[in-house]
């Protein structure tokens, strides 16, 4: 394949806007979950004409409301450490879609991307063409499944190990299903896309378990009784062993403390019972941050000692350089000194409440500013609620690249109306973009004579996305 600086401008835009030209339903404002646009037998006829790429590729398979991304990479880390290839499958991306496509932690290169697209591109309009000669639209392939079957070329054409698909949205109609996966991963189940997948966390877990396969062990992270029962009762129709956290697994973890000050691991003691045999782990250094982290990391664990009853030869050793070197953007990443700033991608309610159990815990600083965007399909009052209490002032500003997003002066009206509701005296401004927050948060910052504040960015993968690459050039 070629190197990104072996393409021309021309061909590197072509690539792109096949892609971009494609139904984006990452993009839309409210996001469609049927079967007329979600269609796993299109997804299954892609992947025929392209040759069946995915045929006999060992596969991990991981859904969840959160924690899919960490835990996905934390397995991938580790199976990296103990010397195979892995390749990821992961989204949405940060800064270049490139970042979707990843082998041992490095995404594929620009090049190597618009080969891939060159390749798939005759085929996806083949089935245009069928779609309009048939007058169904619903028989062309989406940006997800296009990008489904790129992971699935890339991984096939550079022979891969083993890859780990994350589901994009639900689990049982999602383009990654059509998969045969040696493990699947259900990392936790709570209330997101709640239009799509249901009102209730049974009805959540039923469309996640949509990716439990006949006989493949499924392993789930920390559950609430009723998603318990349902993914339970999906395992067992489909005869599968389920192993589960707090039951067949358990971890404990011991936080960083100060962070604001300096760089500094958690450690994580797990403890499990795999097929009669108990493994303890004790002192694994932790890089990511937070006990949500360490409850992915046991996942990801119970996941790799599953594979190695498989026969994959996966150390103690290899476990704990995986856990102790993976970094993640974005994942209450510390981007900044004097002041401290955090950027993370909490999205949803559950992912708001881990977010300030982390600044609670690892953070001395009492001082703090919020800069807050978020997405129209999201609890947002739900999550306003969970990070006020943390912060003394609150810039609510909306991101650009996505129609999804929360328009700024109803997301200041939210906080606001949370704010009274709470009794609270925080103060909430509101700026047209996120560059114009992020550069109001500093100015706050250098005015403050004493106890220099933190600045946390959050409520969105995509204000992460475009904050990320202004941070790092301004901290």
């Amino acid at each position: 394949m070629a190197s990104g600086s072996e393409i021309s401008n021309s061909r590197r835009n072509t690539a792109h806007e096949f892609l971009l030209g494609r139904i984006n339903y990452e993009r839309m404002p409210v996001l469609p979950y049927g079967q007329r646009q979600l269609k796993l037998d299109r997804m299954r006829q892609l992947l025929t004409r392209l040759g069946n790429p995915d045929a006999g590729m060992p596969i991990v398979h991981v859904a969840g409301t959160k924690g899919k991304g960490s835990t996905s990479a934390l397995v991938g880390s580790i199976l990296h450490a103990a010397g195979y290839e892995v390749g990821l499958f992961s989204s949405p991306h940060l800064e270049r879609i490139e970042e979707r496509f990843a082998i041992n932690g490095l995404p594929c290169s620009a090049g190597e991307l618009v080969d891939l697209v060159d390749q798939l591109r005759p085929v996806v309009l083949a089935m245009d063409q069928e779609a309009v000669s048939s007058a169904d639209s619903s028989l062309s392939p989406t940006y997800f499944e296009i990008t489904t079957a790129i992971a699935l070329m890339y991984f096939a054409q550079c022979k891969v190990d083993l890859a780990i698909l994350e589901v994009g949205l639900g689990g049982r109609l999602d383009s990654t299903n059509v998969c045969q996966p040696a493990v699947t991963v259900i990392t936790s189940i709570s209330f997101d896309h709640t239009k799509q997948l249901g009102n209730t966390l049974g009805e959540i877990a039923t469309e996640k378990a949509g990716i439990i396969k006949p006989g493949v062990p499924v392993l789930c992270g920390p559950l609430d009784d009723e998603p318990r029962r349902m993914i339970t009762e999906i395992a067992q129709q489909h005869g599968c062993r389920m192993l589960e956290a707090g039951h067949d697994f358990t971890h404990a973890y011991r936080p960083p403390l100060q962070l604001d000050q300096q760089q500094q691991t958690g450690q994580l003691d797990f403890s499990g019972t795999f097929c009669d045999h108990t493994v303890e782990l004790k002192g694994v250094p932790l890089r990511l941050l937070g006990e949500h982290q360490a409850a992915n990391a046991a996942l990801a664990v119970a996941t790799c000692f599953e594979l190695q009853r498989q026969g994959w030869s996966i150390s103690h050793e290899s476990i704990r350089v995986g856990l102790a070197e993976l970094m993640l953007p974005a994942r209450v990443e510390v981007v900044g000194r004097r002041p401290t700033v955090v950027l993370d991608v909490a999205h949803n309610v559950a992912s708001a409440q881990a977010l300030v159990d982390v600044l609670t815990t690892s953070f001395a600083t009492e001082r703090r500013i919020l800069i807050l965007a978020t997405s129209k399909d999201k609890d947002v009052p739900g999550i306003v609620r969970v990070l006020l209490p943390h912060f003394d002032r609150v810039i609510a500003t909306e991101y650009q690249n996505n129609l999804r997003a929360v328009p700024t002066d109803k997301l200041a009206q939210i906080v606001r109306e949370q704010s009274s509701i709470a009794n609270l005296a925080v103060e909430v401004i509101e700026s047209a973009t996120p560059l114009d927050a992020w550069q109001l948060a500093q100015q706050f910052a250098s005015q403050a004579e004493t106890n220099e504040p933190l600045i946390c960015i959050t409520g969105s993968f995509f204000i992460a996305a475009e904050l990320r690459r202004p941070l790092n050039a301004d901290v």
